[in-house]
């Protein structure tokens, strides 16, 4: 750093982002609820960090207005993350700013830009991720769902109580969908409608079969139970042959990670080995122009490997 006044305003937004981050990470998160509608005993952060931190928050939420942002309710909820969009999004910023900060005055303004930049898009690879892994356990334990509507329709309870007790015995991810639904049809949903949402909030064609097997036995009768026990089979028979083909393509998945890491680890490596050498890639005109170019082509790559291995049914 050239001038000092720019070095130590970047300090103080470091120092500042970090005091941000651990705020909201380890602050207690409070509900949507009115503060007059809480319990009197609940004890509120009247530090400075914490009205600072607060004000942020509620500076954050207006901001975003009823969309929620690039980080909505919605997209919190399919992940599996309790925080509110305005709570999350800040955290980001806070993560951005800390990022860039550290990239400048370790290495080089570009850098920090580009770690500020990659620090969002982190957030929602995180995401996407969770979303996927809570769909996946979601599919995992459809199976034992479905055993147990069976069990509540066959002791004589209505499909939605059969859900309603489900919900209370199955695990997560499956005890807050089948309790989303429930709740949704207490309000006045349409219990298809409040499936069909569910299937394609976790993406699981076997849980729309089971939505249509509902929808048919409401309308033209029959035993619900031995309908749902014909599903059950038809989707053990499928979880198999996911199975299988997992296993085929397991070998693809783990080439394909290991040609994603690798030229991360030797960038690392060199740096370590030869600092002279690597920075080149900081300071120089066409280093960074380098730099850019095999950011760009590692994503492209990345998302060619990625789809080549997934297999969909």
């Amino acid at each position: 750093m050239d001038s000092p006044v720019l070095f130590f305003a970047a300090i103080g937004l470091c120092i500042g982002a970090l005091i941000l981050t651990i705020v909201f990470v380890l602050k207690p998160r409070n509900g949507s609820i009115p503060i007059e509608r809480r319990r009197y005993e609940l004890s509120h952060d009247n530090s400075a960090v914490g009205r600072v931190s607060e004000t942020a928050v509620q500076f954050m939420d207006t901001a975003l207005g009823r969309s929620g942002g690039p980080f909505n309710r919605e997209v919190l909820y399919q992940a599996g993350v309790k925080h509110s969009p305005a709570d999350f999004t800040v955290t980001v910023i806070a993560s951005a700013i800390v990022s860039a900060v550290i990239g400048t005055l370790l290495f080089h303004i570009f850098i920090g830009v580009l770690l500020a930049v990659a620090a969002p898009l982190l957030a929602k690879l995180v995401l996407i991720i969770r979303t996927q892994k809570r769909r996946a356990k979601f599919d995992a334990q459809l199976t034992d769902t479905i055993q147990m509507l069976i069990g509540g329709l066959r002791v004589g309870h209505s499909i939605m109580r059969s859900l309603e007790a489900a919900a209370q015995e199955a695990q997560v991810p499956t005890s807050e969908e089948l309790s989303r639904i429930v709740n949704e049809v207490r309000i006045g949903q349409d219990p298809r409608r409040a499936i069909d949402d569910c299937a394609q909030r976790m993406d699981s064609e076997d849980f729309r079969w089971i939505g249509q097997a509902i929808q048919i036995n409401r309308e033209v009768g029959g035993d619900l139970a031995e309908v749902l026990e014909q599903v059950a089979g038809t989707i053990r028979e499928r979880s198999e042959i996911k199975g299988h083909v997992r296993a085929l393509s397991a070998e693809g998945k783990m080439s394909a990670v290991v040609l994603m890491i690798l030229p991360i680890a030797v960038g690392l490596f060199m740096s370590v080995l030869n600092p002279g050498y690597m920075r080149l890639f900081a300071e120089h005109p066409v280093g960074i122009a380098l730099v850019v170019v095999s950011a760009v082509l590692f994503v492209i790559g990345g998302f060619w490997m990625s789809r080549t291995v997934k297999i969909k049914f």
